[in-house]
């Protein structure tokens, strides 16, 4: 969009394009009976001028979408929680879609946003990335859109919620440090994803500070999934040399340790101590319960939608970066390491 233009209307796009003003309706708004020249053309033209819509929608009806990366375990429960309970203040309505897994959006989705949008406020996306065009199509449709713990670099102002990810994998490495653990694993995400480098860089920082070297072969790289922590603890236990303890850099992968320790014959935490990432509800009824950093998913989603209704009625963020402090949670999956034998 230029500086010295204003956005333009449907009928102002249809004039500039040669075609009906039915016809640009169809292309805002998502729908498939366009051919592709014309959708080119007319989305062409709304990057190039904006697109100012009609605002007809009423409070009661209106929409906001929530976008996982995939629906699976405590982690979205925690999130619409988190959502639905701002929602609730403002008479909002929740949708909540899955990506299977991939951490972009395809056009499907984005599609299926547009036609939803004339009673839509706006988008949260979550442990997710955007392409640039992808955001650009939200922006110039004034569809708000904020980012909760985002998988990336959220974008030139993109407003995001997060957690102290640093600052928790400092702490969890410290936690095991002053038990005496030196021989201490790490089981990290995603490289893509910045919660996971972010962890791992706290972890790497506690153990300079400590004065112990980084071993490589106590570096496990794993994918958040559960099946991800019991491939790299069934690798990491068998080592000639196994570690005493394993920071899994979220629950699901502290899981994955605990499978793989039962499967070894190894004792949680008499032979090996265990601490994830996230405090996850179900993981205060593991045996023994985890010792974990708790990540407030629910605030952060609360605080996301706060912003995104706020985007919607038109007012300024106070900032447009929020991170929420992590906190270590003491259960029983961690202890001194075990005295080796003369």
């Amino acid at each position: 969009m230029t500086a010295e233009s204003s956005p333009l209307t449907t009928a102002q796009l249809a004039a500039l394009a040669g075609v009906s003003t039915a016809t640009v309706s169809k292309v805002v708004n998502g729908r498939s009976e366009v051919s592709s020249e014309t959708r080119a053309a007319v989305e062409e033209l709304i990057r190039r001028h904006g697109y100012r819509r009609q605002r007809r929608r009423s409070a009661s009806a209106a929409l906001v979408e929530v976008v996982f990366h995939a629906l699976e375990g405590d982690y979205p429960i925690e999130i619409i929680k988190g959502v639905d309970e701002v929602a609730r203040e403002h008479e909002l309505t929740v949708g909540v879609s899955e990506l299977q897994r991939g951490d972009a959006p395809g056009q499907g989705w984005l599609d299926g946003v547009l036609r939803r949008r004339p009673t839509g406020i706006g988008v949260i996306a979550v442990f997710s990335s955007l392409s640039e065009a992808q955001r650009e199509q939200l922006a110039h449709r004034e569809i708000p859109l904020v980012m909760v713990d985002p998988a990336d670099d959220p974008g030139k102002g993109v407003p995001s919620v997060g957690a102290s990810n640093w600052n928790g994998g400092l702490a969890a490495t410290r936690h095991l440090l002053g038990l005496g653990h030196r021989r201490i694993a790490v089981i990290t995400g995603p490289d893509y994803a910045l919660a996971s480098r972010a962890r791992l860089d706290g972890f790497r920082t506690a153990l300079d500070m400590a004065g112990v070297a980084a071993d490589p072969e106590l570096a496990g790289r794993g994918d958040f999934l559960i099946e991800g922590g019991l491939a790299q603890a069934r690798r990491l236990l068998r080592l000639p040399d196994p570690p005493t303890a394993i920071f899994a850099t979220n629950d699901g992968q502290a899981i994955g340790v605990y499978h793989a320790a039962h499967e070894l014959g190894v004792r949680i935490p008499d032979e090996l101590s265990v601490i994830g990432f996230d405090d996850l509800p179900s993981v205060r009824w593991a045996i023994p319960p985890l010792t974990t950093i708790r990540q407030p998913l629910a605030e952060m989603a609360a605080v996301a939608a706060t912003m995104l209704v706020k985007l919607a009625n038109g007012e300024p963020l106070p900032q447009s970066r929020v991170e929420l402090a992590t906190e270590l949670v003491i259960r029983k999956s961690t202890a001194p390491p075990p005295k080796k034998r003369p």
